[in-house]
């Protein structure tokens, strides 16, 4: 059984099963440099961030102009209500430490993602699916690891992203189901191309501030 075929049950069991078992759905880890690279310029990525609650919430509506998730339209909506509130929680933090609410900068991670969802209704769709949720897959990852190396310098942050990522969790689990119950052996085929195309993309470096 394909270690992703667990998601089904859970965010939480996943990500279980991939550490216990050292599995890793991912081609590769984050990159070392990620983190001192976030760490010399965490209020602009803490503003990055901010801005990418906002762009999920947006995602997340806008994915219910497809039929096939006509029914998960109360479920969508759920979802873009949580990322407003993730970026109103961003928000306050910038404004409580004085940072200006900037414009955003463009990430070469997600936008190599997002150009490699298909044309085509039905392939759109399940394309569209995958990219976001690994996309809060990635966040998920990165979330912990600024978890723990927040804590002992900015406990407040860190435990703001450990917390974060049961939800963001719920998402990357929820846009994968809705993928696979759409057409699961296409979602599962798309999901191995995906899955090389984002190894090469992380691993590309870049001095931007910004969470991905």
């Amino acid at each position: 059984m394909r270690a992703w075929q667990f998601v089904g049950f859970g965010f939480y069991l996943v990500w279980n099963v991939f550490y216990d078992a050292q599995v890793q759905l991912w081609r590769v880890p984050v990159p070392n440099g990620w983190l001192p690279k976030v760490l010399s310029n965490l209020e602009g990525v803490l503003l990055d961030h901010c801005h990418l609650e906002r762009k999920a919430a947006t995602s997340a509506l806008n994915l219910i102009k497809y039929p096939e998730l006509a029914a998960r339209a109360r479920e969508l909506n759920g979802i873009a209500q949580e990322e407003l509130e993730h970026f109103n929680l961003l928000y306050d933090l910038l404004k409580s430490r004085g940072v200006s609410f900037g414009s955003p900068k463009a990430s070469p991670w997600i936008g190599g993602l997002m150009k490699f969802i298909r044309k085509g209704r039905r392939e759109q769709v399940i394309d569209h699916l995958i990219a976001a949720s690994l996309i809060e897959g990635r966040s998920c990852d990165k979330f912990q690891i600024l978890a723990e190396a927040l804590k002992e310098t900015e406990p407040s942050i860190a435990t703001m992203y450990a917390e974060l990522v049961e939800s963001e969790g719920g998402h990357f689990s929820a846009y994968w189901r809705m993928a696979c119950e759409i057409n699961d052996e296409e979602a599962h085929q798309r999901l191995d191309r995906f899955l090389d195309l984002e190894a090469k993309l992380i691993i590309q470096s870049n001095d931007l501030p910004i969470l991905h």
